[in-house]
């Protein structure tokens, strides 16, 4: 690439070079299309959906409103590494006992809530769940199935 910059990216543990001829590239597109972690989906590219959920410095984000060039020196999860080792997390296991898995173009920014609520209050209340997945847009399952698996994660977490 010509006038090319490179800068580098910490996401799921591993360092990723970027090299990049526009600097205004948003964290999405960099994730997807430069280095094939399609987990995120592309959906409203305005923050409205929260299809493109990812943690940044453990700060819950839609990676489509980010500029991928500014997350350099954070550390970024996306969907991919909640379970690196290929299985499943206990979120997306309860998220498919309960049903709340239908089309699937939401579940990875649920997953990524999910997750988000529960390292930060162990035993949420309903009201406290909906607030927290309020960012998330679903048009096929409803919400009760995604509430009832984070009330099984809550569960099993338990013991």
């Amino acid at each position: 690439m010509t006038g090319a910059v490179t800068y580098r990216l910490q996401i799921n543990g591993a360092d990723h070079a970027v090299e990049s001829s526009w600097l205004g590239e948003s964290l999405l597109y960099v994730l997807r299309e430069r280095l094939g972690l399609v987990g995120s989906k592309n959906a409203c590219e305005e923050g409205e959906c929260g299809s493109c959920s990812v943690l940044v410095d453990g700060r819950l984000v839609c990676s489509c409103l980010e500029l991928a060039a500014a997350a350099e020196g954070t550390e970024i999860i996306t969907v991919e590494g909640l379970s690196p080792d290929g299985t499943l997390s206990d979120v997306q296991e309860a998220l498919v006992a309960e049903g709340g898995v239908q089309c699937g173009f939401c579940t990875p920014g649920f997953v990524v809530a999910v997750h988000d609520l529960l390292d930060g209050n162990a035993s949420p209340s309903p009201l406290e769940t909906k607030e927290a997945l309020a960012g998330n847009l679903c048009r096929c399952t409803g919400y009760g199935r995604i509430e009832a698996a984070v009330e099984r994660v809550v569960e099993l977490r338990r013991g």
